[in-house]
């Protein structure tokens, strides 16, 4: 079973009205969700907003709706087949594919959890002035937060994630109206722009929100926590979990969706035009309050940006213990598998700090979100194919136009990673 320590731990009340079986069923959401909001959204999104304005929000609006609509598809395979993502690939390609695909697999963790690395770091810098390399290390201690609250119950873990993303919305929501934003200019930001793709500079920074927003070890991580619920596994209980499986998404996706909008317009409100050149974490804490005239305002923002670090902290354990056992059938320790994906993470930026200071690991911390983008279709393609497929899915496999509109969203992803990696590597050029 994937996750079978979790495996129908959560019971679901059964003759009860529509909003008692709707917040049993609400937390995977919420904990996929966490994954949008990340430290490497807010770089990618600050320098979004500082460089280039409101243009890029059409690009989070694009990437949220593209989130949903593959973390839908996600959660239905998992109901469906009993199987999560990763599982289900072992089953179709057999084992050389799935090492292959499960190395690819981990470099994307290890990306997500570089930005989880340096966001912690930074947050602990602008806090309590401890020294990047400190907090570089003072973040691989995280482990023993994270085997607590696996001992207190997978709900605690839900409760917890709920609490520190209502806190990053709430401090966002107070920047945002302390930075007056321009309300023509922003809500023309939500449309599509052609800039965005002809402007290389720019589609740097939109393919790296897109890697920010739509992370393909969350889709790994969606088919298996919908599991966790202990829904009839009947057609007709499982029918009622996917209904819930996609309130429960579209919500909490809905909430990532505001707080990356509003770190976007936060950076174009506060800095776009200004002269200043923000294009990492540290300068846009360090400009917001004087910017803004609001003293509080950094150190709310680098308070946010630590519940952040610490909240994506726990879904990269999750993803990581899912594609292994998934992917490879091996099974180590939770405390074991987080070790060595912290050290795998950690080392880098390590390298990189020392080398570079708070320079290098903003570029690093750009670049994961890149490499994530870039990942995406060996999730994706997989995703369309096992959902569309009657032998696998039964009744719930996708319609017709489902399908259509699944392959558009692939074949879009696709294309503009190879533009961007064609463009890389024929002008050698860095475009963040």
């Amino acid at each position: 079973m994937s996750l079978e320590e979790v495996n129908s731990s959560i019971a679901i009340p059964k003759n009860a009205g529509f909003f008692r079986k709707l917040l049993a069923f609400m937390g995977p959401g919420s904990l996929v969700a966490v994954g949008y909001v990340d430290p490497g959204n807010w770089a990618t999104s600050i320098a979004g907003g500082a460089r280039f304005g409101y243009t890029l929000l059409s690009v989070i609006l694009l990437s949220n709706l593209i989130a949903m609509f593959l973390q839908s598809l996600s959660a239905k395979l998992g109901i469906a087949t009993g199987k999560d993502l990763a599982q289900a690939t072992r089953a179709s390609v057999g084992k050389k594919a799935s090492f292959v695909l499960w190395i690819l697999t981990e470099l994307a963790i290890i990306a997500t959890d570089i930005a989880e690395v340096i966001g912690s770091a930074i947050a602990l810098n602008l806090l309590f002035g401890i020294p990047l390399l400190g907090g570089v290390a003072i973040t691989t201690l995280d482990v023993l937060l994270l085997l607590m609250l696996q001992r207190k119950g997978f709900r605690i873990i839900e409760s917890i994630v709920i609490v520190l993303m209502a806190t990053i919305f709430v401090i966002f929501a107070f920047e945002m109206v302390a930075s007056h934003p321009q309300m023509g200019p922003l809500l023309e930001g939500y449309l599509p722009h052609a800039e965005v793709v002809t402007n290389p500079a720019m589609l740097f920074i939109a393919l790296g929100i897109l890697g920010a927003t739509v992370m393909p070890h969350n889709l790994y991580l969606h088919s298996s926590l919908v599991q966790t619920r202990k829904y009839d596994r009947t057609a007709e209980g499982k029918r009622e979990a996917v209904r819930f499986a996609k309130i429960d998404s579209t919500f909490s996706l809905t909430i990532a969706f505001i707080i990356n909008s509003m770190i976007l317009i936060l950076g174009a409100a506060a800095f776009h035009g200004t002269g200043l050149a923000v294009s990492e974490i540290e300068g846009a804490y360090k400009l917001l309050g004087p910017t803004l005239g609001v003293g509080l305002a950094s150190t709310l923002f680098a308070v946010a940006l630590l519940a952040s670090g610490q909240n994506s902290t726990i879904t990269g354990t999750l993803s990581g213990q899912i594609v292994m056992e998934g992917f490879i059938h091996l099974r180590i320790k939770p405390w074991l598998r987080r070790v060595i994906t912290r050290l795998l993470a950690v080392i880098p930026v390590f390298i990189v700090t020392l080398i570079s200071g708070a320079k290098g690991t903003g570029s690093l911390l750009l670049w994961s979100q890149v490499i994530l983008s870039l990942q995406l279709p060996f999730a994706v393609v997989p995703l369309v194919l096992f959902t569309s497929s009657k032998k696998k899915m039964g009744e719930f496999a996708n319609s017709i136009p489902v399908q259509i509109i699944a392959w558009i969203v692939t074949a879009v992803i696709v294309a503009l990673n190879i533009f961007l990696l064609g463009y890389i590597f024929i002008t050698g050029q860095d475009l963040g």
